[in-house]
C-alpha cells in the first residue's frame, strides 16, 4: 500500500505533479501535511530541491482533517497561502486564482467546480391538475462543488482550533456563523478529483493529454 498522493501518473506521482505545477506559478515553499505513511512521503519528496522548491513535511500525531493541520503552522503562515487536497489533478491558472483572492476583503476564497452526475431515472413534470407536461429521460444533475483548492490569509487561523480534527466544511460553517466573508472562484480549467478507483483510471488516461508542459504565467 502507498498513500494516494504518491500513486503514479505517467512518470510522476500525483503529489509530484501538483508541486511542479505550483512551482511554475511562482510557489517556492510547500508544506505537506502527513499522517499515514509520513516516512514514505518524506523519502519520496526529499527537501524539494529536485523540484526547485522547498518542501517541509508537517507530521500529525493523529488525523486533523483538511484544516486542522494548519494549526501546526501558525508561526509559518505569515502571508496569503494556498491549501490543496493531495488527490487533485488540475490545470487551474493558480496566478489568476491568487490575483482574484488578493482582491477580496475576506480570509478565504474557495475554488469550485460544476460537475455533471448521470441520473438513472426519467424526470417527469406535471401541472397542478396532475397532467403530465413533459418527461426528460435520465437527465444529468449539475452541482457546484468544493474543488479542494483554497486561497487563505493568515487571519483565517483564528477560526482553527489546536490539535483537533477540523474539516473544510466545519471551517466554512464556522466562518458563516461568525459573519466572516467567503468568496468563490469558479474553476473553468481541467480538474479531476482522484477519489475513486475509476477516477484514477481516468486520470491515467488523461494525464498525457492535459499535462504535457502546460503554459503558465508568473
Amino acid at each position: 500500500m502507498i498513500p494516494k498522493p504518491l500513486l503514479p501518473l505517467g512518470d510522476k506521482a500525483i503529489l509530484e505533479i501538483q508541486i511542479t505545477t505550483l512551482r511554475r506559478f511562482g510557489v517556492g515553499e510547500v508544506f505537506v501535511a502527513t499522517n499515514y505513511m509520513s516516512d514514505l512521503v518524506e523519502a519520496y519528496l526529499g527537501d524539494g530541491s529536485k523540484y526547485g522548491v522547498r518542501v517541509h513535511i508537517s507530521r500529525e500525531d493523529k488525523p486533523l482533517g483538511t484544516c486542522g493541520p494548519l494549526s501546526l503552522l501558525r508561526d509559518r503562515l505569515t502571508g496569503p497561502f494556498l491549501v490543496m487536497n493531495g488527490d487533485i489533478l488540475t490545470k487551474l491558472d493558480f496566478a489568476a486564482f491568487r490575483d482574484f483572492a488578493a482582491a477580496q476583503d475576506g480570509d478565504l476564497v474557495i475554488g469550485t467546480k460544476v460537475i455533471s452526475t448521470p441520473f438513472r431515472f426519467g424526470s417527469v413534470t406535471v401541472d397542478d391538475r396532475h397532467r403530465v407536461m413533459g418527461v426528460e429521460e435520465k437527465p444529468d444533475l449539475k452541482m457546484e462543488i468544493l474543488a479542494g483548492i483554497y486561497c487563505m490569509k493568515p487571519g483565517i487561523l483564528r477560526f482553527i482550533p489546536d490539535g483537533k480534527y477540523f474539516g473544510m466544511d466545519t471551517l466554512i460553517k464556522t466562518m458563516l456563523a461568525d459573519g466572516a466573508p467567503i468568496y468563490r472562484y469558479a474553476i473553468a480549467d481541467y480538474w479531476l478529483d482522484i477519489g475513486m478507483v475509476e477516477d484514477y483510471s481516468k486520470a491515467r488516461q488523461e494525464y498525457q493529454e492535459n499535462f504535457a508542459d502546460p503554459p503558465a504565467r508568473a
